[in-house]
């Protein structure tokens, strides 16, 4: 399917946001004298959009995968995905953890780390995982790019991660999961499903690898997307990034209750 060729449709609360628009400027031109009321009006609006791009797991600004799709969950699937590398340390034993328990990860790759460590992020791919987009340059100023800035970013990476693994990404996670009303249509120019998360573990900022996992075990069910770091990870204090504390923990708790970890990719069959 090439959405490329599709038509964006935009969420019911952006629909009303044109109509707010086109109504208040019909208002003031017959009713001049009320001009700030309607500019406070449209003020109000925009502030309410900003507040809903600065919450990842929104739907109001247009689709989001916060669980997986009902047939995955009801094969009591799970799905951990890992942001911001590859990472040239973290990510060789992430791996590695992986493949100790058969389990598979999507793997939200940012293009520039992806450029730099090639190999690494061909090897995600070898061992039966799956890199998807997480922009080229993660920049803090994401959220803040025009329609066509989004477009540039958004493209790079899939230039970026398909030359590399072969394999072009389907899904896209917002640095940070912030987002604007504008990110909705270059999703759907580009044939990227937006996904945020269930439950994430804040392990670039946590150092303590029990709180991470406490917050993630609490969110462990079928269908759950679980969010954790390769790149920018927080250390222990014995200097171990805590995604490598957390990862067995999770793996086992999910193998008691007999929940099995699968790519967003695979969710979507």
């Amino acid at each position: 399917m090439n959405m490329a060729k599709s038509r964006w449709k935009p969420s019911p609360l952006i629909r009303a946001t044109v109509t707010l628009h086109i109504l208040l400027i019909i208002y003031v031109a017959f009713v001049p004298a009320q001009w700030r009321w309607a500019l406070g009006a449209l003020v109000a609006n925009h502030v309410l959009l900003s507040l809903l791009g600065l919450w990842p797991r929104s739907r109001w600004l247009g689709p989001n995968w916060t669980r997986l799709p009902a047939a995955a969950t009801a094969r009591s699937e799970i799905a951990l995905t890992i942001d911001d590398g590859p990472d040239p340390i973290v990510t060789p034993k992430v791996l590695d953890i992986l493949d100790h328990y058969s389990a598979r990860a999507t793997f939200f790759c940012i293009g520039e780390n992806a450029a730099r460590y090639p190999d690494l992020c061909r090897e995600i791919v070898r061992r039966g995982h799956t890199v998807e987009n997480h922009s080229q340059h993660h920049s803090k100023y994401f959220a803040f790019m025009t329609p066509a800035g989004f477009t540039r970013e958004l493209q790079f990476a899939q230039t970026t991660l398909t030359t590399i693994t072969g394999q072009r990404p389907l899904f896209f996670r917002a640095p940070a999961g912030l987002r604007s009303p504008l990110l909705d249509p270059a999703l759907t120019r580009l044939d990227l499903r937006l996904a945020s998360w269930s439950a994430r573990g804040f392990d670039t900022r946590i150092g303590n690898a029990k709180r991470v996992k406490k917050r993630l075990l609490s969110h462990l069910r079928a269908g759950a997307i679980l969010l954790l770091h390769d790149g920018n990870a927080a250390l222990t204090r014995e200097g171990v990034p805590v995604i490598l504390d957390v990862i067995p923990s999770i793996m086992a708790a999910a193998t008691a209750a007999n929940l099995r970890f699968v790519t967003l990719r695979h969710a979507l069959s």
